[in-house]
């Protein structure tokens, strides 16, 4: 049995299993030079396992009645005698003590469960603190709690309580300490927060504190609060709050020079612990004592550079309209895919675009286009230019890569152009996953590594480049010129309906055809509504119907199945090894349209586009210079329908190429598994594509290192990524600033003209789809795999996208109002509500 006590000094961070989170904090922090803590010691969780695991085993539920059952356990005597020896070691009978709960799972680098557990001030008497430490014991199992580990996924049963107890301080100040701001997450200023007496008043609410902003040794920023209450210990213990003397309400809890003070003793421990820390702090007579420090876990990682230069980032994620967080081998293809220079944190990429800032040759243009396409990233960088020296100086030196979409594409307008690329993607395609056939081991990466040239040279094929160019600067010309001649807001929007080789709307609507080959046969329905398992497909010919329904969606999947949710993750599951995904949709389908609306949809879409054409040609005419008008208008309009469905082919091809190696890879797996070498097939993905090559040569991995990267994942999905990202890990929002808009309304970015009113259905997950006509869908970010549901909704509000984002497109060619770029909306509007969305001025209301 080990012990049941020990010294703070005794236990350092490594040791989080027997003294939990704050106790191996506090004992790292006691190591510190210059660093004063409250001297103390821990009940360690085997004090815990030993008395209060044969309670939880035989508990029924983790509620109430378990937490009464632990405070009323005597603590065996011989645990008590320990804690009363540690006890006469820091005072006498009269000393008062802090009794501290200490969660295995709490101040941990993906979760703080800040505030989960109870803690307790102003203890005396060795009864009391044995009393004060089985109520710590038992607030591991408070309401709170619970639900706080079921959200993060931590297993209540390999959860333990250790205890701290430490010599009580009595301060004239408390506060709190980020040594990085919490607010903008800039690792470079640290916010001080300081009340008078202890500092439980301002963690509770009760008070406001005073506020104040550090940069480079000094305060840059304050607010004096008035402070009306303070919290000190009680006589007869615990605490109280007391009302402060009327003459110090407004007098500043620390001065400026003790605020500096408390910075650099924050930055010696955020370098010791090697991150960004919250420390809670108490000013005492001869200086601060720090009683807690824990990482910020709030905080998005910065890019790793090679130099100690000013750096700024802009968000992949965003322009792909897949912001979650992506496996290293997802993030390893990906950004061997590209071209442009990328840069790695909190699982998802960035585009280092500090050059090209610094280029008054090209920052312009990246603006310009950036801001075409999201205006909150085109805000977010002319907010980084506009600072003084943040930047590096202009220089003309060396070559600049030009920005996509700033020159004129000169492409021919010919439909031809079109058909031979896709023909031509196809066929290497087609060669690809002929030539990948057989191979296996490292000659199988070897291959994957080689033909990513391959998959680049039709990516970045001039050609290619130019038509999707073609028909968003297309795109931008109508909207420009027919509202500066016509009044007309976002013309192209109707006039790019039902445009021909848009495999993405051909997607959605191909699957109202499946629909109309399953809605026949009720025993199929019925079946499909209570399916759990993937394997559905081969029990659907026992029914009548079956057959057909099998085979309708087997086909749908040999054309489609390699696209998910977060496709440009390889890792992510596919339709094809998923099938149960498509479910809600085809079942949505079959509820709420007729047989033929694939057809119909795309034929009504045409009518649209083609009766908006004349009109805007006809009233065109009637305009001076009109015939010149019309005719350029015209040739336009030729253009843009011409090139603006092949916007989406590109990315076809690429997930189409990404399935074909995802499929030799995982069967790769499959075989070093049953070689040994790893422990389950999905650990290739916590392996950069490199690495698994040198993995299949050697027969050998570090397992540590994917549990290292498997726990910094589910860390990293907790996270938002920001669309700007400095180096100083300042993340930079940007706004819209516009006043032209209703009271409470919330701003977006219009990318598909018209108004509607309807329920708002908050969806974050395709499978939890469950939509109604006349339905509008509020969700975080779409992609292509969300695209069968915009044939069921009457419009779309997300958080993330642009113009030409794969939402917005489909949006237009489907006739949706739409509103995209709408900061939380997933937040701000309740599931149910009923709101009016504005695709035409990109608004949302909430009406109630």
């Amino acid at each position: 049995m080990g012990r049941h006590v020990l010294g703070l000094h005794e236990v350092d961070r490594t040791e989080v299993g027997l003294a939990g989170g704050k106790g191996a904090h506090l004992g790292e922090l006691s190591r510190i030079e210059g660093v004063r803590v409250p001297p103390g010691f821990c009940v360690t969780t085997d004090a815990f396992r030993r008395v209060v695991g044969p309670a939880v085993a035989r508990a029924r539920s983790l509620g109430a009645d378990l937490r009464r059952t632990i405070e009323e356990i005597p603590v065996p005597d011989d645990i008590a005698e320990e804690v009363a020896d540690a006890l006469s070691r820091l005072g006498d009978a009269r000393t008062a003590y802090a009794v501290r709960s200490s969660a295995t799972a709490e101040d941990l680098p993906g979760a703080s469960f800040a505030g989960q557990q109870d803690s307790y001030l102003n203890v005396v008497g060795p009864e009391a603190v044995l009393r004060h430490i089985s109520r710590c014991w038992a607030s591991l199992f408070t309401e709170r709690a619970v639900a706080y580990r079921e959200h993060h996924g931590f297993d209540h049963a390999a959860v333990h309580m250790a205890v701290v107890v430490q010599r009580m301080v009595f301060p004239r100040a408390a506060g709190v300490l980020f040594t990085a701001d919490p607010v903008t997450s800039n690792r470079k200023v640290a916010s001080v927060e300081a009340t008078f007496g202890l500092g439980e008043a301002l963690v509770s609410g009760l008070v406001n504190a005073d506020s104040f902003t550090v940069r480079d040794d000094e305060v840059v920023s304050r607010s004096i609060a008035t402070k009306e209450l303070a919290t000190h210990a009680a006589p007869d213990g615990g605490t109280r709050n007391v009302t402060v003397e009327a003459a110090r309400r407004d007098e500043p809890a620390l001065t400026d020079a003790q605020v500096v003070d408390l910075v650099r003793l924050g930055r010696r421990i955020e370098a010791h612990f090697g991150r960004p820390q919250d420390i809670e702090w108490c000013l005492v007579d001869d200086g601060f004592r720090i009683v807690q420090s824990r990482p910020i876990t709030t905080l998005f990682p910065v890019p790793e550079a090679d130099d100690e230069e000013n750096h700024v980032y802009v968000s992949v994620g965003h322009q792909q309209m897949m912001t979650d967080a992506m496996r290293p081998l997802g993030i390893s293809l990906w950004g061997m895919t590209s071209p442009m220079p990328r840069a790695e944190a909190g699982g998802r990429l960035f585009v280092d675009v500090t050059p090209v800032l610094a280029s008054p040759r090209s920052r312009d243009d990246l603006m310009r286009v950036l801001g075409k396409s999201d205006p909150l990233i085109g805000d977010a960088l002319r907010t980084v230019v506009e600072r003084d020296g943040f930047l590096p100086p202009p220089s003309d030196d060396g070559p600049i890569r030009p920005i996509p979409g700033a020159a004129p594409a000169t492409i021919e307008t010919d439909p031809a152009v079109v058909t031979e690329l896709i023909a031509r993607g196809d066929a290497s395609n087609a060669a690809a996953k002929r030539a990948i056939e057989g191979r296996t081991g490292p000659e199988l990466v070897d291959f994957i590594l080689a033909d990513l040239e391959e998959l680049r040279r039709f990516l970045f094929d001039p050609r290619s480049y130019e038509a999707i160019m073609a028909g968003m600067q297309t795109t931008w010309w109508l909207n420009d010129h027919l509202r500066e001649w016509l009044g007309e807001k976002n013309a192209a929007d109707t006039l790019t309906q039902s445009v021909p080789h848009n495999v993405t709307s051909e997607m959605g609507l191909e699957l109202l055809d499946v629909a109309d080959v399953i809605r026949p046969h009720p025993e199929v329905v019925a079946f499909l509504h209570d399916v759990e398992d993937d394997d559905f497909l081969d029990r659907l010919p026992a029914l009548p119907g079956g057959r057909e329904a099998r085979d309708a969606i087997r086909s749908y999947l040999d054309k489609y199945g390699m696209r998910c949710v977060g496709e440009i993750d390889v890792t992510r599951p596919r339709w094809s090894e998923r099938p149960t995904a498509l479910l809600p949709m085809i079942l949505t389908n079959v509820e709420n349209f007729e047989p033929g609306a694939g057809r119909h949809r795309f034929e009504q879409g045409l009518r649209e586009a083609r009766k908006k054409e004349e009109d805007v040609l006809a009233r065109l005419r009637a305009l001076p210079d009109g015939d010149r008008k019309a005719e350029e208008t015209k040739r336009k309009i030729d253009r843009v329908r011409t090139f603006t469905g092949y916007r989406e082919y590109p990315k076809y091809f690429l997930i189409s190429r990404y399935f074909i190696y995802k499929q030799a890879l995982t069967a790769e797996a499959d075989r070093l598994v049953r070689a040994g070498v790893l422990t389950d097939r999905e650990d290739v993905f916590f392996l950069s594509l490199p690495e698994l090559q040198q993995v299949v040569r050697t027969n050998e991995v570090d397992h540590d290192l994917i549990r290292r990267r498997e726990d910094a994942f589910t860390s990293y999905q907790a996270l938002t990524p920001p669309r700007v990202l400095t180096s100083d890990g300042e993340a930079i929002t940007g706004a819209y600033r516009r006043d032209d808009l209703p009271a409470d309304a919330l701003v977006g970015l219009p990318v598909s003209v018209g108004t509607v009113e309807g329920r708002a259905r908050v969806i974050l997950d395709v499978a939890d789809a469950d939509l109604e006509p006349g339905d509008i869908l509020v969700t975080a970010h779409t992609d292509p795999s969300w695209s069968p549901l915009f044939v069921a909704i009457a419009g779309l509000v997300t958080e993330v996208g642009g113009l030409m984002t794969h939402g917005a497109v489909i949006a237009r060619e489907y006739g949706l109002p739409a509103v995209v770029g709408v900061e939380r909306a997933t937040h701000l509007v309740r599931d149910g509500q009923r709101i009016r969305l504005n695709g035409t001025d990109g608004y949302v209301e909430i009406l109630g």
